[in-house]
């Protein structure tokens, strides 16, 4: 083996309504990359269960974040499409890198203090080693590649470390085995099995903030639906939730810099820049001056215009969740032949007997 063949993996937690943020901040670019790269797109549901999910509504999660990734524009046929618990080797891999990764790296996640909160004794183990199995979805393929946000780069890099600690301390084993490839780790260069997987950065960030709260960011655990644009919202609850967003009184300042300071109309001003594709000096040429009772009627037809068709092409697709399993198998199928042959290599790596 020469090199580690391009490859992107991503994944979204089944967990409440996609929204607004979601096709912004991920899903869209996901879309775009399928034009560049090979691309595994997945559902991760195990790492759903480490906080309590009622287990109907999973499922019905399951298949509805399956619905969008396939009406976005993602092609399940070209690439593969599965639910991250279909593929066993996830878990597999991911108890290896339990037994890697260290407790002093996992202590340091942001993330479980966020979600565990004050209760951290009452929150589960596998909230705490999250992120070994998140390292896992990622190397089972040995994907090259992952678009990240902020709020996950503190994990991509800790899969970096696993990846480093295990090619370092197997170095030998590899070699022996004739399996890897020469990796530069510093100023070392070792025989390693595990790609030092690359963030892909986005450019400037779609960052989507709350539509009745600009210093909060969009998520589909807020308790007001108007809070939030869902993937399934029709035109007309669009266009009512933007027409109800929280503003200002004054008007859209001409410049960009005019919006320091104020949240509401920088969000309203960000969304309309992404979903036209233009900056948002271009939108404030257009708008400056100019009250939010003009802005956000020319919002809400871009809106629809943009999410009305996902909307009903996933409206299409969950009225036949026979057809969104069988796309769940098939990739899970596929993904398996990639993720056990990752295995495979694994356990005679490590020195665990089996086929």
């Amino acid at each position: 083996m020469s090199a580690f063949k391009p490859l992107v993996f991503s994944g979204v937690q089944p967990t409440g309504n996609l929204h607004l943020g979601n096709y912004l901040g991920a899903i869209r670019r996901w879309v775009e990359l399928q034009a560049s790269h090979d691309c595994i797109y997945c559902v991760v549901d195990l790492h759903a269960i480490t906080v309590w999910q009622e287990p109907a509504e999973l499922e019905r999660s399951i298949r509805e974040v399956t619905a969008a990734f396939i009406a976005s524009g993602i092609d399940p046929k070209r690439h593969i499409v599965f639910n991250q618990s279909r593929v066993p080797e996830h878990a597999e891999l991911a108890w290896v890198f339990n037994c890697v990764a260290r407790m002093g790296w996992l202590n340091r996640m942001t993330q479980f203090k966020d979600k565990a909160g004050k209760d951290r004794e009452n929150a589960s183990s596998g909230l705490f080693v999250y992120p070994n199995l998140m390292a896992a979805d990622i190397l089972v393929y040995r994907a090259t590649h992952v678009p990240v946000g902020e709020d996950q780069k503190q994990h991509l890099e800790l899969a970096r470390d696993i990846a480093a600690k295990f090619n370092h301390d197997y170095s030998a084993r590899i070699a022996e085995k004739g399996i890897g490839v020469e990796i530069a780790m510093g100023e070392e260069v070792v025989n390693g099995y595990f790609p030092l997987t690359e963030p892909l950065i986005e450019g400037p960030a779609t960052r989507v903030m709350s539509l009745k709260d600009g210093a909060k960011k969009m998520s589909k655990s807020d308790p007001s639906d108007l809070s939030r644009i869902n993937l399934t919202d029709d035109a007309d609850a669009i266009s009512k939730k933007i027409r109800k967003a929280k503003t200002d009184p004054d008007a859209l300042p001409s410049e960009v810099a005019g919006l320091a300071g104020r949240p509401e109309a920088d969000n309203l001003v960000g969304i309309f820049a992404a979903l036209a594709g233009r900056t948002k000096g271009e939108v404030l040429a257009d708008f400056g001056g100019r009250p939010f009772s003009e802005f956000k009627p020319a919002l809400a037809d871009l809106a629809v215009d943009k999410l009305g068709p996902i909307a009903g092409e996933m409206r299409r697709i969950l009225a036949d969740p026979a057809e969104i399993d069988a796309v769940l198998r098939d990739g899970a199928s596929r993904a398996r032949e990639i993720a056990s042959r990752t295995m495979k290599d694994v356990r005679s790596i490590v020195g665990l007997l089996g086929d």
